[in-house]
């Protein structure tokens, strides 16, 4: 009879211990699912900025967001993933520096223009890409204490090249500017490595804008055969493999190019009609 008793005890000794174990593993679960659900919502959070063109992927024409008239509207793109931390040709400051203030001197060539062609608006977009899309001035008009301000509160650089997406977005903020004229400036060290392939997008930009929408690239410290399908798209992208190139090449799309080509269109369009 004390054999069994012994049997007994032992056997709920180990089912109580074993219970003990289930109970132990249950609440370790639940501590990382709940540890997971709290990151994923911080990442959430974190990511409020992004930008996704968000629209159903049809092949029909793009409908421009209200009424459009003369004008020029610009969708800068700029490349801040993890390699805009290194140096380019003979540069003394990371790409990411010497990008900004490149930027930040193509764009005060505005000014000139406007003081030239007074009543002729310009918008311009920042934003900037990595894995994601994110805003740093949204479309409106020139101001040069703006661009300043969204350029120096760009975050260091960090994570992947989503090129494809962000010439979405940047489409998209084109059809909203209320401008005639469309222009999207990508600035990128690298080649896609999230989203959508930007060949893919700039063909899509192309077809259904009925070629509205202008594309330039400069390659910045990265061969430009990588983007040599904007050929196909009627877009040009030039190269450059160091600072001072940068700001050449900016100067001849942005000044040389998009400036000058939104003049010669606005001189030859017909102003709409307003209605009685």
């Amino acid at each position: 009879m004390g054999s069994r008793r012994s049997r007994i005890g032992g056997f709920r000794s180990r089912a109580g211990k074993s219970a003990a174990r289930v109970v132990f593993a249950l609440i370790i679960a639940l501590f990382v699912i709940f540890r997971s659900r709290s990151r994923n919502h911080a990442q959430g959070s974190r990511d409020d900025s992004r930008v996704v063109a968000n629209e159903p992927r049809d092949t029909g024409k793009y409908v421009a967001k209200g009424d459009e008239g003369l004008g020029a509207a610009v969708a800068i793109m700029i490349d801040n993933s993890g390699s805009m931390r290194e140096k380019a040709g003979n540069d003394k400051r990371p790409k990411y520096q010497v990008a900004r203030a490149a930027l930040e001197e193509m764009l005060a060539s505005t000014d000139s223009f406007a003081a030239k062609q007074p009543g002729f608006p310009i918008k311009v977009g920042l934003y900037y890409f990595s894995s994601g899309v994110h805003t740093l001035s949204s479309m409106q008009a020139y101001n040069a204490a703006s661009v300043r301000t969204a350029l120096d509160s760009m975050p260091d650089p960090n994570g992947g090249t989503a090129i494809g997406e962000a010439m979405d977005v940047a489409r998209k903020s084109l059809y909203e500017s209320g401008m005639i004229r469309k222009y999207i400036l990508v600035v990128t060290d690298g080649e896609n490595t999230d989203g959508r392939p930007p060949r893919e997008v700039a063909q899509q930009i192309a077809t259904r804008s009925e070629g509205a929408v202008r594309q330039y690239f400069v390659a910045f410290d990265v061969d430009a055969k990588n983007f040599a399908f904007l050929r196909d798209v009627h877009g040009e992208v030039l190269s450059a493999a160091n600072g001072v190139s940068l700001r050449a090449s900016l100067d001849t799309i942005y000044r040389g190019k998009i400036l000058a080509e939104a003049v010669d269109a606005g001189e030859s369009l017909t102003p709409p009609t307003k209605k009685p």
